[in-house]
């Protein structure tokens, strides 16, 4: 019997409103996410990837078709149910969400369990656990601008677990990366998928990290191929 989906979209579109005219940026979008599954959205910049990650994490609602966050109705949930849902739930590897420049790397996956309002008792040691499964032990204390850009990604995917989220949600993660960083992130990915049963859906438009996924979705203009 196969695993119950972690998340299903079933008929989602999203729908703006552009100089009075609707752009349909997703169009009848079906999938699954399975648990403890690697899922790449491929498309070109423009194709609605972004858009999806962001319903998917519950940042946005879907013009029309639901959601289904194990089991929780998230297209008619209200912004704070969803925010509550996400603080403990989901963790993002997003521009958006990077980290705090005056913080250490140390400071800055500890604010991760401070927002999820995780026991303080537990942080120090799930700090330095998550620390150290990316690598970083020795780096700690050091702030963003005295790592480099692959030693700041992963910082931000300390960050993004360390609240053991069920769902991790990555935007173009190897995108500021070389070849040699990204391999290395995508292995980093496997190993978290492993060691704290997470399922990751990603962006990317990069073709050479698709053989790692479990599953791949091509995206163009609002819809899977």
């Amino acid at each position: 019997m196969s695993a119950e989906p972690v998340l299903k979209v079933e008929s989602v579109w999203r729908t703006f409103q552009v100089g009075g005219q609707p752009l349909h940026v997703l169009k009848g979008i079906e999938m699954e996410l399975k648990p403890q599954q690697l899922v790449m959205l491929r498309g070109r910049s423009g194709s609605g990837k972004t858009t999806l990650l962001n319903l998917i994490g519950g940042l946005d609602t879907p013009s029309k078709g639901e959601i289904t966050f194990k089991q929780l109705p998230f297209h008619k949930m209200s912004d704070d149910e969803r925010t509550k849902v996400r603080r403990s739930e989901i963790g993002f590897i997003f521009q958006a969400f990077a980290l705090m420049p005056l913080l250490s790397a140390y400071e800055n996956v500890e604010l991760s369990l401070r927002m999820a309002e995780v026991p303080s008792s537990t942080w120090k040691g799930r700090v330095e656990q998550c620390l150290e499964l990316v690598g970083l032990s020795k780096r700690m204390h050091h702030r963003p601008f005295e790592l480099s850009g692959g030693e700041q990604q992963r910082v931000a995917i300390a960050k993004a677990i360390a609240h053991k989220p069920t769902l991790l949600l990555a935007d173009e993660p190897t995108a500021e990366l070389d070849s040699q960083m990204s391999a290395q992130v995508m292995s980093l990915f496997q190993t978290i998928i492993e060691t704290e049963q997470v399922t990751i859906c990603m962006t990317t438009h990069d073709p050479t990290i698709l053989e790692v996924a479990d599953h791949v979705y091509e995206m163009v203009d609002g819809t899977f191929l």
